[in-house]
């Protein structure tokens, strides 16, 4: 079998592609380099996605020409996470070679390497030691909240590295407990920020000319800071316009370095134990971790995302990107656009700007889902400081810094899980979690089955009034816990984004449904989609145990056109100034032509789908044009 790269529109065996509406700009530089490394990935595709076997190790061994067995099986360890995600990286920022040539470069940075360890290993020991006692006398579940905030303040005190490793822990279930979670959640917005003086030398070393040459005007105060970075506002000299400048933290790369060495060391330790409980090794952990470290570190890389959700959202009048001055930008610098809006973090003025709360929230919902189901390419840290509430109704999305990739492979089994909890295929959905990369292949599945019913009936069971996010991720939460369940890192910024999201929501309007934006949106995607995969999955929604489904054809039909509905009256589209150009771009009512024109030829063509269809006509021996009617009549 021979897909699509996704980071080009070269071929690569076994891989699968993004959506066509992925980023175009990096694939003619990027061609070359994966046609290269796809005869490599060809040689591994068809290992298993989770765990590293020997055969895979040995094969990276042999490409190395010699070497270490521990870096081979690293190489490979790599090659195989691109295979479970479905994408080929052409030019890596991250691996375990290059992180270990850096650090041991110099007998001084040895030395720089062993003391940084002794101090982790002393304040990380000392740590664990305090939790051992508590379990020794008893009293660890009282003393949880305590031992929390304990643990915040010392990935403070370790540093850049330790800030981030607790942000992303602040979203793994399956590693750490709930309260320890939501203590590590105010790492994302809590970060001491460093001098100013400090900040504006770098800015001048960026751009090679002082900043009163560039900038009539600097902010004296940090607009925000975070574990990376900080950021400050300006207006150009030249134009007048105000900008927005994220300068990287000193001399943080040699340190981001030596800590992913440190990290990964300790890693290998704990592999027996991951193995055990995550299905696979602590190191791969490390390795996800590192890789979309080093992406954050790189503001070329940033400037690059952010051009390309631009380029996404260019035909979407309710989403708000800022551009990129790229002349004043570099690796450790980052010009953008200011966003005049109101952070979601304060509520109470964007309902005092007179903003509709609900049409804001509709929009904001609908281009999450089309990030993670259209495009492939989601914001990985939509946290209300990173939103903003435009005047207009438009939201507006800032710091791309974490964005993460699905595959057209991914995306597929996304849908493929809802299908199968829509038809209450468990089993399905179970094995869906494999191809997902959350167990290991091969990993028995049947005990998890009643659990996934368990979860999904008891939540769905309530209806759309009283589903939502955090209700089910808790209990999955729990389940990781049962089960040899590790949730891949771009799936943990996913539930991460959903969660966040939906806290967003509630927060602005305590009653709305998160769910009944979202539905309507995947039932609109379904039936309008031209996509041969969605196609299939619209069949299998529609028929169940081979009988076809007519209250669910007429339920889609409802929902689709409600989205079509609530998009088209959003306020952001109601600028007399933008409102022709953009009704050209806005779908004003359902068409499902399309749709119709691809079931007729599915009719002629298919058999099997032109005699269940015949059978749905005339069931219970009697012609279904009742039904019939009032599908059409929907459409209208």
């Amino acid at each position: 079998m021979e897909l699509a790269c996704c980071s080009c529109s070269c071929s690569v065996p076994g891989r699968s592609s993004l959506s066509p509406a992925a980023p175009t700009r990096r694939r003619r530089s990027a061609r070359a380099a994966c046609r290269t490394r796809a005869s490599r990935l060809a040689v591994i595709s068809k290992a298993t996605a989770v765990e590293l076997d020997g055969a895979a190790a040995s094969r990276a061994l042999r490409r190395s020409g010699g070497g270490s067995m521990e870096l081979a099986k690293s190489s490979a360890a790599m090659e195989k996470l691109d295979i479970e995600r479905g994408v080929c990286v052409p030019f890596r920022k991250y691996s375990p070679e290059m992180v270990r040539s850096k650090v041991l470069e110099s007998q001084g940075a040895i030395w720089s390497l062993v003391m940084r360890g002794v101090e982790i290993v002393w304040k990380l020991g000392f740590y664990w030691s305090t939790l051992m006692y508590d379990c020794f006398i008893g009293q660890d579940e009282e003393i949880v909240p305590f031992r929390a905030m304990q643990l915040r303040n010392l990935l403070c005190d370790l540093g850049p590295s330790f800030i981030k490793a607790g942000q992303v822990l602040a979203n793994r279930p399956d590693i750490i407990r709930e309260d320890y979670m939501n203590e590590l959640c105010i790492l994302q917005d809590d970060v001491p920020s460093f001098p100013n003086q400090v900040a504006f030398n770098i800015i001048e070393e960026e751009l090679g000319r002082p900043l009163e040459a560039v900038f009539s005007k600097i902010s004296s105060r940090t607009i925000a800071a975070a574990s990376l970075g900080q950021v400050y506002r300006a207006t150009l000299r030249d134009t007048g316009e105000d900008v927005a400048i994220k300068v990287q933290r000193p001399d943080i790369e040699p340190i981001i370095y030596r800590d992913l060495f440190l990290f990964r060391t300790l890693a290998s330790f704990l592999n027996g134990i991951s193995l055990q409980k995550l299905g696979c090794n602590a190191e791969l952990i490390v390795d996800e971790f590192g890789e979309k470290l080093l992406e954050e570190l790189d503001y070329t890389l940033e400037a690059r995302n952010i051009e390309d959700f631009l380029e996404n959202f260019k035909d979407d009048p309710t989403v708000k990107i800022p551009r990129v001055y790229k002349q004043l930008s570099g690796s450790r610098v980052l010009v953008m656009e200011w966003i005049d809006g109101i952070r979601c973090t304060n509520p109470k003025a964007i309902k005092d700007a007179g903003i509709d709360v609900n049409g804001f929230l509709t929009v904001g919902v609908s281009a999450a889902l089309r990030q993670l189901l259209e495009f492939g390419l989601f914001h990985g840290d939509p946290h209300p400081g990173n939103i903003f509430a435009m005047r207009d109704g438009r939201i507006a999305y800032v710091d791309f810094g974490n964005v993460a990739v699905l595959s057209q492979q991914n995306k597929q089994i996304l849908i493929d899980a809802v299908v199968h909890a829509v038809n209450e295929d468990y089993a399905e959905m179970a094995n869906d979690f494999t191809r997902l990369g959350f167990l290991a292949s091969g990993t028995d599945v049947s005990p998890i089955i009643p659990a996934l019913e368990a979860i999904w009936q008891n939540s769905a069971g309530k209806g759309l009034s009283d589903f939502n996010f955090r209700s089910v991720t808790g209990k999955f939460n729990q389940l990781v816990y049962q089960y040899p369940i590790r949730i891949p890192e771009r799936f943990s910024l996913v539930i991460r984004s959903l969660l966040t999201q939906e806290g967003i929501c509630f927060t602005l309007e305590p009653d709305f449904k998160f769910l009944e934006v979202a539905y309507p949106y995947v039932a609109n995607r379904l039936l309008t989609d031209p996509n041969p995969a969605l196609r299939e999955r619209l069949i299998q929604v529609l028929f169940k145990d081979g009988v076809f489904q007519w209250k669910r054809l007429e339920n889609l039909i409802v929902l689709a056109k409600e989205n079509v509905a609530k998009m088209s009256s959003n306020p952001a589209l109601r600028g007399k100034d933008v409102q022709r150009s953009r009704d050209r771009q806005v779908e004003r009512k359902l068409d499902l032509k399309d749709t119709i024109k691809d079931g007729a030829r599915l009719f002629i063509v298919d058999e099997g789908i032109r005699r269940q269809l015949l059978l749905a006509l005339t069931e219970d021996s009697k012609l279904h044009i009742q039904e019939v009617s009032r599908g059409c009549l929907q459409t209208n």
